[in-house]
């Protein structure tokens, strides 16, 4: 099972890079942009929130999303609440670039999701979920198990 969640890791990057590429962006610059239209809302979204969604860190997130902001596809403004704190959100220009990718996204991802039924598809969420958190904390784990030779503690 490990092996074929490893195999499918891989096609997914290597899809989310195709993705990323039909608009000119990295794979990981793509995901960003989707997350964050995906949580913008009304106001935008807080950089600290992207990271969080992603597993990734905030000045990761921070120094990508500057090279999107810098393009064009992001929008940046100070958040009232906190002026040391930026809210990002999907420029026109970053909405028409995804409306142009839209009709290949929906038919790779048809493609990915295909042997799924809606039922299977809402089960499998809810694992993958599950599996996310539980690897997480597996991580931490290791971290603390396993010293940086691989030798156990």
């Amino acid at each position: 099972m490990l092996h074929d969640m490893l195999s499918l890791l891989g096609s997914l990057e290597h899809v989310r890079a195709r993705f990323g590429g039909f608009i000119g962006l990295t794979g990981v610059q793509y995901t960003l942009l989707v997350t964050i239209r995906q949580l913008q809302g009304q106001f935008g979204v807080g950089v600290k929130d992207v990271a969080d969604q992603l597993g990734l860190s905030a000045p990761f997130v921070t120094v990508e999303t500057k090279k999107l902001v810098k393009i064009g596809v992001l929008d940046k403004a100070p958040n009232p609440d906190d002026l040391r704190r930026v809210r990002l959100s999907v420029s026109d220009s970053g909405h028409a670039l995804l409306r142009q990718l839209a009709p290949l996204q929906r038919e790779i991802n048809d493609a990915i999701f295909e042997p799924l039924s809606r039922d299977d598809f809402e089960r499998q969420c809810r694992t993958i979920h599950a599996l996310r958190r539980s690897a997480e904390r597996a991580v931490t784990l290791a971290d603390y198990l396993l010293d940086d030779s691989g030798e156990t503690l």
